[in-house]
């Protein structure tokens, strides 16, 4: 079934078997330029011999662990990411007698005398609000602090879904080749970790809001649950997920799951969209799958839209 030569052969092979091509075709990420495409579509062809239940046309586990090595494979050659030496060696063998043309190089920096706080586990990388309105935030990070005067409440400007969209293409990559190394996504998985380690891959640091579960208003009447926290976990301003636990940790750890299944699906959309924040509603910038939504978004525990007013009186917005 598979094509076992290279790029030109390739393409003959799927004009005899124009029903694969378009199978073919509609596993395409979007993103993926025509150059990284014909060399994935290559990978897949090469290996599908070696997962015989993936069937054109067909939903499976073997083809979702091909796709996701395909995926890592391309990262590899095209972005030059690594990963534990039993998934390197996998690919590169999977991997053996594809012809990439003008592969890109890449070259590995080490930064000197730096120690970033943000990379340090267990939520240093987070922003921590005790209540809802409460206008304390501590920074834990070694990222700049911009001071801009507080003139009025903001939103999202309208080109920023577009702005956003490139980094959170390449998360969305990241992701899917952590998962794979990590064995896939399942119960006994560090969703936190997994997330937070991709996003500072990226370059880029999480933001977590913690709010105590009492000191949340607008809660239907006959809930009588006020022990716990609510985790709101956010991305260069984009909203992620939200979690409820019994502390902040188990609100993160659930917060950082809801986040993770929006990369299940076949690609991620920054959009701007209507929740309620303090009573009102407000457009803010969200992070979405393709899946139809029958529920509205839960209520927003901050917004890094408007300007904010410090206790001690000096404004401040937190850039990482």
């Amino acid at each position: 079934m598979a094509a076992q030569t290279g790029g030109d052969d390739v393409l003959e092979y799927l004009q005899q078997n124009p029903q694969l091509a378009v199978w073919l075709d509609s596993l395409r990420v979007f993103c993926e330029s025509s150059k990284q495409w014909s060399a994935r579509r290559e990978f897949i062809l090469r290996n599908m011999p070696a997962f015989p239940a993936v069937q054109p046309g067909t939903s499976s586990r073997s083809l979702d662990r091909l796709l996701s090595l395909s995926m890592v494979w391309a990262n590899h050659v095209f972005l030059g990411c690594s990963y534990p030496p039993s998934v390197m060696d996998m690919i590169k063998e999977m991997g053996e007698g594809i012809t990439v043309q003008d592969a890109p190089t890449h070259k590995t920096a080490k930064a000197k005398g730096k120690r970033i706080a943000a990379t340090e586990g267990d939520g240093d990388s987070c922003v921590k609000r005790n209540k809802v309105g409460a206008n304390d935030v501590d920074t834990r990070s070694s990222g700049r602090t911009t001071i801009r005067p507080s003139s009025h409440k903001s939103a999202p400007p309208p080109q920023a879904p577009a702005e956003h969209q490139p980094f959170f293409n390449r998360l969305y990559k990241t992701v899917a080749w952590k998962l794979v190394s990590a064995g896939g996504f399942g119960p006994n998985l560090d969703h936190f970790e997994v997330l937070r380690s991709c996003v500072e891959s990226c370059k880029q640091t999480l933001t977590c809001v913690f709010v105590p579960l009492k000191d949340i208003t607008g809660l239907p009447a006959g809930r009588t649950q006020k022990e716990g926290h609510v985790c709101e976990l956010r991305c260069q301003t984009v909203y992620m997920g939200t979690g409820y636990g019994r502390d902040e940790s188990a609100a993160r750890a659930m917060a950082s799951k809801e986040a993770l299944k929006v990369f299940q699906g076949r690609k991620v959309t920054v959009k701007i969209c209507r929740r309620r924040f303090r009573g009102r509603d407000v457009d803010d910038l969200m992070l979405l799958d393709e899946q139809p939504r029958s529920q509205g978004f839960p209520p927003a525990l901050s917004y890094p839209f408007q300007e904010e007013v410090l206790e001690g009186g000096s404004p401040q917005r937190s850039a990482v």
